[in-house]
């Protein structure tokens, strides 16, 4: 095997496919990246799968020689992103040292390396999708509702269902949802062009997957379209030269539509970045003990005023315009949580909607596209 490709060529694919490396891997296989050389089509394709995600791309290059070997993940990608531009040569001996590992070199044009790599007859096979639902999916829509939903999937691994975003497919829509329990995100994108022929279906997707396939997808244009194949194990997006393949999470995602209130007995339309603005300066004086905000709404005056009080740095206060109907009164937040959500929401104009004070809050944008934020505000101590 023997191939010459450019090392920014080499770097981009490898830094891609090696976030899908094991960190602990359970057999040492695990811990390559599996280099596939196609004589015929010109084209090299790298592998990396912890058995739970994979990822495979491939790009163009010149093979002398077709073959495949694996080769160790974490040393290849500290030499390849510290040797600099130019171009890279990559040999792999006829000779291994024993029945599993073989000798690569890699040239470059002021220098040699060689590495120890493994034979590609352990590494196991990415998982298909033979029976089950094949769908084109507008990149535009998928990337709106990663956006607007990921950042709300809990981190909690003994809650593995909620780890992930729960995906919903209807004739002309996706639906986007992710909680971990203190808020809820949910994300309704149209499909412009939907076959009305396809089924819907329902899948919880991990979030580490959906982060790796945000990064996929932000170098590529939003008129493509990628295809997404769902069985009851696995999800497959498939899109040109790349994939990405992942478990499925197992277990009932709540029945989060239940937990959004139908009716609100108060709403406030606000300025998004003033009140990202005005949060930013009060949080200053947020720690770790206190993380709360409050807001005061004052119904007579038309104003929203937001403080922080800690008992060892100060207090802090930042009032702005916003449109009220309904009571005045307090009602307090985490900071984290709701700067997460404000960052999120795709409009400038928004709509808090609330009843009591220790009832859900739902933040949604005015225009654009259609999300609900719902956060849980925290009981404030007299």
């Amino acid at each position: 095997m023997k191939f010459t490709t450019s090392q920014s060529d080499l770097n981009t694919h490898l830094s891609l496919v090696s976030r899908a490396v094991s960190n602990r891997p359970t057999h040492p296989v695990l811990g390559n990246v599996l280099f596939v050389a196609d004589e015929e089509k010109g084209e090299i394709s790298l592998t990396a799968f912890d058995l739970s995600l994979g990822i495979r791309t491939s790009f163009r290059a010149d093979v002398g020689e077709g073959g495949k070997i694996t080769l160790p993940a974490k040393l290849l990608n500290d030499i390849v992103t510290k040797i600099g531009d130019g171009e890279i040569t990559i040999t792999v001996s006829e000779e291994g040292e024993d029945e599993e590992h073989t000798v690569v070199y890699l040239k470059t044009a002021s220098g040699q390396f060689q590495i120890r790599g493994m034979k590609a007859d352990e590494f196991p096979e990415l998982p298909t999708v033979v029976d089950g639902e094949t769908v084109s999916l507008p990149i535009d829509a998928l990337t709106e509702g990663i956006k607007g939903a990921l950042f709300a999937a809990s981190a909690d691994e003994t809650k593995q269902v909620l780890t992930g975003v729960h995906l919903t497919k209807t004739v002309d829509s996706l639906e986007f949802a992710a909680t971990d329990g203190h808020r809820l995100a949910v994300v309704q994108t149209p499909l412009e062009d939907a076959d009305s022929s396809s089924k819907g279906f329902t899948v919880t997707i991990p979030a580490r997957a959906l982060r790796e396939l945000e990064r996929m997808l932000a170098a590529r244009s939003n008129t493509e379209s990628i295809t997404l194949h769902v069985d009851d194990a696995q999800v497959i997006f498939e899109l040109d030269e790349q994939r990405l393949t992942s478990r499925k999470l197992d277990g009932a995602y709540p029945a989060y539509g239940q937990l959004i209130p139908k009716s609100f007995s108060r709403s406030l339309t606000i300025d998004r970045k003033q009140l990202i603005r005005c949060l930013e300066l009060v949080a200053v004086l947020a720690d770790g003990k206190n993380n709360l905000v409050k807001f005061s709404i004052d119904g007579e005056n038309e104003r929203l005023s937001l403080s922080v009080e800690s008992p060892d740095l100060g207090s802090a206060k930042e009032s702005m315009a916003a449109e009220i109907t309904g009571e005045s009164g307090d009602i307090a937040f985490n900071v984290k949580y709701l700067m997460d959500g404000l960052k999120a929401l795709p409009a400038n104009d928004i709509q808090m909607q609330l009843n009591a004070n220790t009832q859900p809050v739902i933040f949604t944008p005015l225009g654009g596209l259609k999300m609900t934020y719902l956060v849980m505000p925290v009981q404030i101590r007299q």
